[in-house]
């Protein structure tokens, strides 16, 4: 479960390939999402990030629910994780179009409604997916507090959530006044990908001392009389 958290966080950042892969997009104002546009050439790298998290983050958590203490609080954080991971699949499947932002003609397709379904539902699945992380995090940094499990989720995984509730909302505020939401949506992803590597270094930290706890040595005997 360790090593697949730290690669569903890898692959998640798939978007800082985008200096050398993708070097037309708009960082500063552009969506993250139009990186995996049908249209762009190496689409399927991004898409593919996207997908391979998704999978991974629903086997992390199948392993935690199958295997660790199964607490209220716990049980709801690892189910959100399965089903941002859920989300993050429809996320690669439902890609969009085109970029907008790098293509006029397709800004005028998106404002007249000339896109496909999927275009048009990867707005769902894009917000779906990032409240879907924050509400895990939340949870499982909420059990680690209560239950006292995985220390550095208990005193991190709140600030993480909290951070990416912050960058999640600014996205709000960026597309009103249309300018920057690239750059908050790259920060934000990248908060999620933080905390990804929180729960895997969490389950990591937890097995290392388990490990360290040494074995009660065997009752003594009572010597009988002769």
């Amino acid at each position: 479960m360790i090593v697949l958290a730290f690669l569903a966080a890898l692959f998640y950042a798939s978007f800082f390939l985008e200096n050398w892969l993708s070097p037309d997009l708009d960082v500063v104002n552009g969506y993250v999402s139009e990186l995996s546009a049908v249209d762009q050439p190496f689409h399927l790298v991004y898409s593919g990030g996207d997908l391979v998290t998704g999978v991974l983050s629903i086997i992390v958590a199948a392993g935690a629910l199958r295997r660790l203490s199964r607490r209220p609080l716990a049980v709801a954080g690892w189910a959100f994780l399965a089903l941002f991971g859920g989300w993050a699949i429809g996320d690669a499947s439902f890609p969009l179009d085109c970029a907008p932002n790098l293509e006029t003609w397709c800004a005028l397709r998106e404002r007249s409604g000339h896109v496909s379904f999927s275009h048009e539902f990867h707005s769902v699945t894009s917000t779906v997916v990032i409240t879907c992380g924050v509400i895990a995090l939340f949870l499982l940094s909420l059990a680690a507090r209560r239950y006292g499990w995985w220390p550095l989720l208990a005193r991190w995984g709140w600030v993480v959530a909290a951070a990416e509730s912050v960058f999640a909302l600014s996205t709000l505020l960026a597309m009103y006044l249309g300018r920057w939401l690239g750059i908050i949506q790259r920060v934000q992803i990248s908060v999620l990908c933080a905390g990804l590597l929180l729960i895997a270094f969490a389950l990591y930290a937890d097995r290392r001392n388990a490990g360290r706890i040494p074995a009660s040595p065997p009752p003594l005997r009572e010597k009988t009389p002769l």
